[in-house]
């Protein structure tokens, strides 16, 4: 029996198989789409490394909510939404819960104020990216609204999750826009 590797040599030539089998090249829009769901997810496998316990339940259930869009946007004949609605009903409830407990914000905030809270800005700032992937692909393939719903709240609720952890330590931006 011939043991199994890592590597096959068939992605050399810049080309990668959906779960299916299609070979479709390295940046076609849907490899783009899941693979920055991946390095979201990875980001957030850094976040969680750094949380306090009572943001584990979420977070580990955000984890599993994020495989799950990456291999439906991996699999080139999904067309059932791979994130039910009650998903996206945690996360605003999870939303609202933060935002009750934070001072209105008036101007814009810094993302220096501790290793947790840079590290949920990170996570937000790749999520809007996966965002942007997701809506390119949608110009071509179809995707499902919950998940690109799914995906705008969970910035939102990277957001607060870093003001939350910034503990009241905010430091404010204090230029204006021009």
């Amino acid at each position: 029996m011939k043991k199994a590797t890592i590597y096959t040599g068939c992605g050399d030539n810049g080309t990668t198989s959906l779960t299916h089998g299609t070979r479709v090249p390295k940046d076609h829009p849907r490899v783009e789409a899941y693979g920055t769901i991946d390095e979201l997810n990875a980001c957030i496998g850094l976040l969680h490394a750094c949380l306090p316990a009572e943001h584990h339940t979420t977070i580990e259930r955000i984890e599993n909510n994020l495989l799950t869009i990456g291999c439906a946007l991996a699999d080139e004949q999904c067309n059932q939404a791979p994130i039910k609605e009650e998903e996206i009903a945690l996360l605003e409830q999870e939303i609202d819960r933060l935002e009750a407990d934070l001072p209105p914000m008036h101007k814009f905030i810094l993302p220096c104020s501790n290793e947790a809270a840079a590290r949920a800005n990170l996570c937000r700032t790749v999520c809007r990216r996966a965002e942007r992937r997701l809506v390119t692909l949608q110009h071509e393939y179809p995707a499902t609204p919950c998940t690109a719903t799914y995906i705008n709240r969970l910035s939102d609720y990277l957001f607060l999750l870093q003001r939350q952890l910034a503990a009241g330590a905010e430091k404010k931006w204090e230029k204006p826009c021009m």
